[in-house]
């Protein structure tokens, strides 16, 4: 095989809690992740001993900065594979919005080298390796709903959550998760999510107990930092909204909704509004 095309989902947080600093400055945390329908595309190619990335995105680098190259470096070295590669990425998920983008097509690239040149590793495999390229990793190549804990590496895969409709909404700001986590103050929150409770409300299929116990302990930073978040949550509500959310360290709001038409409305309303800079309305993956 010399060419391999993917999507790349993008992720929410449907509950964050964080749990502790460790020592090293990584975090412990808990909390369920969830697969939405916006995604990016990639194609890659065996090249001539190089890593090359072509987007249509001005706002991305396309060198070692990007999480491409850092994925495709790291397994190029790790499993001396004595190639390159050539790499087209369709950008559609919002860039530094909380929403994993950069994470997911680190996942998809391990994943697309992996078969590609036939290294024939598990996901297991892959997930480990992951996590050295960065914390969301290995969740992006499990995908789906699942419990993360630790620094977000230990995985543990849940049911799908029942059908809904999700409206994303990104203001015209960009949020540093690195500003965010050393803003935490931990011993300032009083309040944490029932993490528990929303994994037995997934087990269970219902949808009541998972929008209820949405919570996001990094709001804590990011709100009084971009008031503009707690507006677009503000609105989610009056648009009628089961529960509205941060996603990661922000800036991205969702919100869920039972009814198609409903959420429909809402993504109308929202675009008009002005608060976000883009709106999507998806579903969970």
């Amino acid at each position: 095989m010399d060419r391999y095309q993917t999507k790349a989902y993008a992720k929410i947080n449907l509950g964050l809690d964080v749990v502790k600093r460790q020592p090293d400055g990584y975090h412990q945390v808990k909390m369920v992740m969830q697969n939405i329908g916006i995604h990016d595309e990639l194609t890659f190619e065996k090249a001539e001993h190089t890593v090359t990335i072509f987007t249509d995105s001005e706002e991305l680098p396309t060198d070692k900065n990007n999480l491409i190259y850092k994925a495709a470096i790291y397994m190029f070295d790790k499993y001396s594979v004595p190639s390159g590669l050539r790499v087209r990425l369709s950008k559609n998920i919002p860039i530094a919005a909380g929403l994993a983008g950069g994470s997911t097509d680190a996942a998809a690239t391990m994943k697309g080298i992996n078969i590609l040149f036939g290294l024939g590793l598990s996901a297991e495999r892959l997930m480990e390796e992951g996590a050295a390229i960065g914390a969301d990793v290995p969740y992006c190549i499990l995908g789906g709903t699942a419990l993360a804990e630790g620094i977000g590496e230990k995985l543990t895969p849940l049911p799908p959550i029942p059908a809904c409709h999700i409206l994303i909404a990104k203001p015209d700001i960009s949020v540093s998760t690195k500003y965010v986590y050393e803003h935490l103050n931990l011993q300032a929150v009083t309040r944490h999510p029932d993490i528990n409770g929303m994994t037995a409300a997934i087990k269970a299929g219902q949808l009541d107990g998972i929008t209820a116990r949405m919570e996001n302990v990094l709001e804590t930073v990011t709100i009084p930092a971009y008031p503009v978040i707690a507006d677009i949550k503000e609105q989610m509500f009056r648009l009628g909204a089961e529960n509205s959310l941060m996603s990661g360290s922000g800036p991205t709001v969702f919100g869920i909704f039972r009814e198609r038409a409903a959420a429909e409305s809402a993504y109308r309303a929202m675009a008009d509004s002005g608060l976000a800079k883009q709106v999507f309305l998806t579903t969970a993956v």
